[in-house]
Parts: C-alpha cells; structure tokens; sequence
C-alpha cells in the first residue's frame, strides 16, 4: 500500500472528513480490520486564513510547499491539499516534490466528463469562484464551469467560513444553498459541484436540486485508487 500525505487543517472540519473517508473505502476494499498509510499535517487554518485576506498567495506557496516536501521526506508517495481554494497554488506545490500531486480539480473534471455534464455551478469560497484558476483548469477538460451571482457568492463564503469552517450548520444556510442551486438550473447549469472540502457537511449530492458531485469525496477515491493500484495490480498478476 502506497502511503498517502495529506495537507491538512484548511478547515480541520473537512481534513477530519477526509481522513474518515479514506480508512472507510480501504476498510471496504480490502475488508477485515484494514486501514490508510496517511501522514497528516495540519496546519494553523488562521495563519492561512490572514495569507489569503491580505493576498500573500506567494507566502502561502512557500508554506504548503514546505509541508509538502516536510510529508514526501517522511515517506508520502502522493500528497493531497485538503482544500479546493489552496490549489490555486498547486503547480507551485508540485514543483516542490517529487511525488505527484493528486489536484482536487483534475479528479473533478475526470468525474463531471464521465457524468456527461458540460455546465456545472461552482459553490465554493469566493478565492475559489472568482480567481480564475479552477475554471480555467476546468475549461482544459471541456467544462464550462458556472458560478452564482455577486449576492450569492457572498452568501456562500461567508457560510463556509463563518458557520462551516467553524463546525456550525444551519437549516436556514442550507435553505439558502438550494435557492442558489436552483437559480442555477433555470440558467441552464446541468449539475452543481460541492467546490469547498466544507460543504459535503451541509449539502448531500442526493436529493438536490441538480446531480451534485462531492469534491471531498471525488479527492478521496482518487487518492485510494493510487495508493491501493499496485496493491490491486500485484493480486492481477498473481491470479
């Protein structure tokens, strides 16, 4: 089993949701009492959080850069950013290691292609849905990613930050959610990513108002799926 590195704390609440995620699949896959080789860094969310405010993305860069190298020298074979807005830094975080950086939005794009769905809405942090870099990465896989309007970003981040990223969530919050969602669909969007690691706290994929595609999850699988392939690859040849 390959062993998984996570950079974690970006909210603790979402890490804590990937590390439950990750042990549970590798429980079901390989059954009996199996669990993940996770390394887990978390970080102090606030210090990232002032990074972001005063725009010191090349600061933060330096400091996921560092807890990466910090995981792949303890013996990560990959490393996961538990968080969609940090991939803004991906490249940088990649070009620090040498083990592959499983991108949260890449394994989106893979599970929104299969789906057959073309206009996604992105409900996610305003860095998220405004600096450019996950639509643009979404375009290279054919996506044409949608994003609410400028009242309705600010009811969504301030949801993840303010109630989400500190454990709290309300009916009237996820009320205001599917209103969203379904503005959306009467403007053609034709399924809705759940785009802060957070939101799978609040809003479930079943029953919304469009098919709903899990980000958290999606990571998840994709960082079960390397490091169980050559688990699973060795017993193909065995048999």
């Amino acid at each position: 089993m390959r062993t998984i590195g996570l950079i974690g704390g970006m909210s603790f609440e979402s890490s804590a949701i990937y590390y439950k995620m990750i042990n549970e699949a590798v429980r079901e896959r390989l059954g009996g009492l199996h669990s993940a080789e996770v390394m887990l860094h978390s970080v102090d969310f606030q210090t990232i959080v002032d990074m972001q405010k005063a725009g010191r993305w090349a600061d933060a860069a330096v400091r996921l850069a560092g807890v990466a190298r910090g995981l792949e020298a303890a013996g990560a074979d990959c490393v996961l950013i538990c968080t969609n807005t940090m991939h803004l830094l991906a490249n940088e975080v990649q070009a620090a290691i040498g083990v592959p950086l499983i991108n949260i939005i890449d394994e989106t794009a893979k599970s929104l292609n299969a789906a057959g769905v073309k206009r996604p809405l992105m409900l996610a942090t305003r860095y998220t849905m405004e600096h450019g870099f996950y639509g643009d990465r979404m375009k290279s896989h054919g996506i044409d990613m949608m994003v609410p309007g400028d009242a309705d970003r600010k009811i969504v981040h301030d949801i993840i930050f303010s109630e989400l990223c500190a454990g709290k969530v309300l009916d009237t919050s996820r009320e205001k959610l599917i209103a969203i969602i379904e503005k959306a669909r009467a403007d053609g969007a034709d399924a809705v990513i759940l785009g802060c690691t957070e939101i799978c706290l609040i809003l479930s994929p079943e029953g919304l108002p469009l098919p709903g595609f899990d980000s958290t999850a999606i990571h998840s699988n994709a960082a079960i799926d390397f490091a169980l392939g050559n688990m699973i690859e060795s017993k193909v040849k065995a048999a």
